[in-house]
């Protein structure tokens, strides 16, 4: 009797619809003890005993090394659902003949929009003027504007594309840093490519939209966080240790900045940074989420999709989804 082939699902908030697609092929859905709203950040027994039989795993952030592939060789896919993958080896994933995926496209809308909101309620001091409400407090703080200000992006890539194309009614000067800049998409958006000296130093708002790499973490460290104006509002949706927390808290503590928004922070990797987590938090001029920026309705449901669709091509030798494929160390 043959068995059927078991997918593993951990990824936080994977809806009923994507489930469906993939028993309507024939394939058994499994959780692996992780609920249906919690982070799969760390891999418990109970997600271990259901690798054991997974032939594909549909994953949010959990530490894929190679190691634990070894451990499970008839794992042949690992599905990302979203597009950051530097908490996979995708090395090893290559190397082991398997195939890592992304959901590109999915959450962009959804985390452009995050952006701007963080931008607008830390520089209109939303959660100050809500908390002193709260209190009953009748004095009034006075904002500032994002109409007409100089932004600086660093990293121009799908979403800092559709940051750029939201903040046009905005009125914004849009300067940008990206090791790799495409003139013509800075044409067609009016970007202005400059050099991250230059960025730092004349953004108003700071967004950082580059992925995680060992030249990018800790990019904004004591000595860069000096380099910015005593007004200007950093925002980071896209991984928190592209930021130097503490270094952070402390220019923040000192007045040396306007504020910040955060959607993502170091202790999400990092214990020990749980302290100057809820340092940042207690500050007025700091607005934190909790890495929800690419979460909406409409976002998870094309990303659980997406990801549902290339396991299914992946298990089926069908062609994955174009842009998808992150390693595929399958033979050709």
């Amino acid at each position: 009797m043959t068995s059927i082939p078991e997918v593993l699902v951990t990824a936080r908030f994977f809806d009923q619809q994507a489930v469906e697609a993939l028993r309507e092929r024939g394939f058994r859905v499994s959780n692996g003890g992780v609920a249906y709203d919690a982070v799969d950040n760390a891999i418990t027994p109970q997600m271990h005993a259901a690798l054991a039989n997974a032939r594909a795993w549909i994953a949010g952030i959990p530490p894929v090394s190679r190691q634990l592939l070894q451990l499970y060789p008839n794992l042949r896919i690992i599905a990302r659902r979203g597009v950051g993958h530097d908490t996979v080896d995708a090395n090893a994933v290559k190397d082991l003949g398997r195939v890592l995926t992304i959901t590109p496209g999915s959450n962009e809308a959804t985390v452009a929009d995050h952006t701007v909101g963080l931008m607008l309620a830390v520089g209109k001091r939303f959660m100050e003027s809500h908390r002193r409400m709260q209190a009953n407090e009748r004095s009034v703080v006075v904002g500032t504007e994002l109409y007409r200000k100089t932004v600086g992006l660093v990293g121009l890539g799908r979403i800092a594309r559709q940051v750029a194309r939201r903040l046009k009614g905005f009125e914004v000067r849009l300067i940008a840093h990206d090791p790799f800049p495409d003139p013509r998409v800075a044409e067609e958006l009016g970007v202005e490519h400059v050099s991250l000296e230059r960025l730092l130093k004349e953004s108003d708002f700071i967004s950082l939209h580059a992925p995680l790499t060992d030249e990018t973490r800790h990019l904004l460290n004591a000595r860069t966080l000096g380099q910015l104006k005593p007004a200007a509002i950093v925002v980071n949706t896209a991984r928190g240790e592209l930021v130097d927390d503490v270094a952070l808290l402390a220019a923040l503590k000192a007045g040396r900045l306007g504020g910040a928004g955060l959607d993502v922070l170091g202790s999400e990797h990092d214990p020990s940074l749980d302290g100057v987590t809820r340092e940042l938090l207690a500050l007025p001029n700091v607005v934190c989420t909790q890495h929800t920026g690419g979460s909406s309705h409409e976002g998870l449901q094309r990303a659980n999709l997406l990801a549902a669709q290339c396991v299914i091509a992946a298990l089926e030798n069908l062609p994955i989804p174009p842009n998808c494929i992150v390693a595929d160390g399958r033979s050709t």
